[in-house]
């Protein structure tokens, strides 16, 4: 683990000016340390201050779930060892969708674990683009290239050591922006978990985009999609949209009922995002 650390470290240090987001303070806002943690079940926080990575554990390896920036790796690295367990058993890497803050680290994650990726279609192009020819950003937001070893389409069921996580498309956000859903076992009780994708239209342009000439009607099945999943653990891309500090915190001072678990979280979620959403459709319009 020691060696993988420092080759993720030389990495990091040595990346190319044009593939270090967190030169920016924003990027470095969302990318500060934090503690592990086990949130239910095999299922665990292994990201950064707001750039989340989850870790699902099972007897014939694990998935990571996003890898945040290229910066982000070596806390994921230092975080599964603090958890007990280690990042060679990585099996599956899966995506929520592939901008530079949640696919960065891809590339290097796959180096490093020999793990397979697997993508949506749309996000697979961009992923092998490392990011260039975005149809919102173009070529600003670039990271290191990476090829997906599956292309997974809507409803594909990704399954390892008696885990079934399933990937529902839920565009807009980037075009094959991808929500995750799974079960955990608490105890005797079993919950839904869902990961959803991000919703947000930051400086996007909805009316008439030449690049993107679906992405209203792409946003509008997203969130239809959205509200028919079942959720009690309610988790995404960001910690900001789950409210990861306050409930980490919480959780750590032994909280009786989990916090996660939060379906009212999850129903605010898509409704303030929907809502948003059509503010700015309706701005644009005029």
């Amino acid at each position: 683990m020691k060696t993988f650390l420092l080759l993720g470290l030389l990495c990091v240090l040595l990346c190319p000016a044009a593939g270090c987001a967190q030169a920016d303070d924003t990027s470095r806002s969302w990318n500060q340390p934090v503690k592990p943690f086990r949130i239910a079940g095999n299922l665990y926080y292994v990201g950064a201050s707001d750039l989340a990575s989850f870790l699902i554990v099972t007897p014939q390896g694990h998935i990571l779930l996003d890898s945040g920036l290229v910066e982000t790796v070596p806390q994921i690295q230092h975080n599964v060892s603090q958890l007990g367990f280690r990042l060679e058993d990585v099996k599956v890497l899966l995506n929520t969708h592939a901008h530079y803050d949640h696919a960065g680290g891809l590339a290097l994650l796959k180096r490093l674990t020999g793990a397979t990726l697997m993508a949506s279609e749309a996000d697979a192009a961009l992923l092998a683009a490392g990011g260039k020819g975005d149809p919102n950003f173009g070529d600003k937001l670039v990271y290191e290239p990476v090829k997906a070893d599956r292309i997974l389409r809507d409803g594909d069921k990704v399954e390892l050591g008696g885990v079934t996580m399933t990937a529902h498309l839920t565009p807009g956000h980037t075009k094959g922006n991808t929500t995750w859903t799974m079960t955990v076992m608490e105890g005797t009780k079993s919950y839904n978990v869902v990961v959803a994708g991000s919703t947000s239209t930051p400086g996007y342009k909805l009316v008439d985009n030449p690049n993107y000439p679906e992405i209203v009607a792409d946003y509008q099945r997203t969130f239809q999609i959205l509200k028919t999943l079942p959720c009690d653990i309610f988790l995404g891309p960001h910690g900001n949209f789950f409210d990861l500090t306050t409930k980490s915190k919480l959780l750590e001072q032994g909280e009786k009922q989990n916090p996660f678990i939060d379906p009212d979280g999850y129903k605010r979620y898509i409704e303030e995002n929907e809502k948003a959403f059509q503010t700015e459709l309706e701005r644009q319009k005029q």
